[in-house]
């Protein structure tokens, strides 16, 4: 099973919508394994937006990631990677598809809600900068039967 880290925005604490983002992800089946509410410092936002450092626009999403807690959370399911990034959709919020996550709730690019890793290589980075091992749990679900075909799960 893949596992994937999603962080909840500023603009999605300010707005009240945790509950509603969580269950969005819980209601497709993803098993929560890891979940915190941290402030992030400059350290660990310059190395999860090193790729940003140099943009012009950087001192102003730090300042935004900063400007509240996030909630960071990681997921657990079969390519749950893709099933993720496809519940959030695209980054341009206003351009997101109806029934995701931003094309439902956001219209900004920065202030999107969510953060969701990429790729396999990149969640498996990312859970690791935010989570602990002893911040995770490996647990048997009853929901798994439910979700998943036997030979899915099995296979």
């Amino acid at each position: 099973m893949e596992r994937t880290l999603v962080l909840i925005k500023p603009d999605a604490i300010q707005r009240g919508l945790v509950g509603r983002i969580i269950s969005r992800f819980e209601d497709k089946g993803l098993k929560l394994v890891g979940i915190k509410f941290m402030t992030l410092g400059d350290q660990l936002l310059n190395e999860h937006y090193s790729h940003l450092l140099d943009k012009p626009f950087f001192p102003g999403t730090r300042s935004f990631m900063q400007s509240t807690p996030v909630v960071a959370i990681c997921w657990e399911g079969l390519d749950c990677v893709d099933a993720v990034r496809r519940l959030c959709g695209v980054t341009k919020a206003r351009e997101a598809a109806p029934g995701t996550i931003r094309g439902d709730l956001a219209m900004s690019v920065q202030a999107n809600l969510v953060h969701a890793s990429d790729s396999i290589e990149t969640a498996a980075t990312e859970v690791k900068r935010f989570f602990d091992d002893s911040e995770l749990f490996g647990y048997s679900s009853s929901m798994t039967g439910a979700v998943y075909s036997s030979d899915e799960i099995d296979g």
